[in-house]
């Protein structure tokens, strides 16, 4: 049996073959990745001069998944860079999106709060599918396959990846709600088939269309942190 299913059979058995020093590793690998997003959220957004400041925190926290990655010898197929299991990954997350977007939409004509602005529409589309891929990288790639160590597949790490999302996203009301239910579904399709891209076009897709039917003003903007409040 080689690396990667070795790694596949203990997940699948809830991690049982895991040392409690890796399960520590893990448990201290997430709650650092946590904290600087965090840090850049309340601290570094509302304090420093400029948006350049943020680059710090992040950067500190895409380098210790990048070291972490190599330091476990995980490849990116298994991270979920790769396309053979995209169709896997497109059907597992259809039909949830389906029914989403038809509760957003209708959410959106009951309120009158639909919003079709061209110019809004076609900036979203630029820069929201590299916005949820390295989103959906943090969260599932790195968090979902460390909670994984944590406590194995199951409702326990999906619930675990779900309340992370969901933190990053406080104290937006709405907003959370949104991301835990969000949380939820791309990390139950990401430890059925590990597939970046399919989950950060889900993500692309699903920001719009809520960002698009729900009044603004319930949104504030999509504001987290201190900025929440103006």
């Amino acid at each position: 049996m080689n690396a990667e299913l070795e790694k596949e059979k203990m997940m699948e058995d809830g991690g049982s073959g895991i040392v409690a020093s890796e399960r520590v590793l893990a448990a201290w690998e997430i709650a650092s990745v946590t904290v600087s997003v965090l840090i850049a959220e309340w601290i570094v957004l509302t304090f420093a001069g400029s948006k350049l400041f943020l680059t710090v925190p992040i950067a500190l926290a895409f380098a210790l998944m990048f070291l972490s990655h190599i330091a476990r010898r995980e490849s990116a197929r298994e991270i979920g860079w790769r396309f053979d299991n995209f169709g896997q990954a497109a059907r597992l997350l259809a039909l949830p999106m389906i029914v989403i977007a038809i509760v957003l939409i209708f959410t959106g004509v009951l309120l009158k709060s639909i919003r079709l602005e061209r110019e809004q529409i076609l900036g979203w589309l630029a820069w929201l599918p590299i916005w949820g891929l390295a989103q959906q990288y943090a969260l599932q790639g790195f968090i979902n396959r460390r909670a994984q160590i944590l406590y194995g597949r199951g409702w326990r790490s999906l619930l675990l990846v779900a309340l992370i999302f969901t933190l990053l996203h406080l104290p937006n009301p709405w907003l959370s709600v949104a991301t835990f239910a969000g949380g939820l579904l791309w990390a139950y399709v990401y430890q059925r088939a590990p597939n970046l891209p399919a989950l950060a076009l889900s993500h692309a897709v699903m920001s719009m269309i809520l960002a698009l039917s729900l009044p603004a003003d319930a949104l504030n903007s999509l504001r987290v942190g201190i900025k929440y409040f103006g």
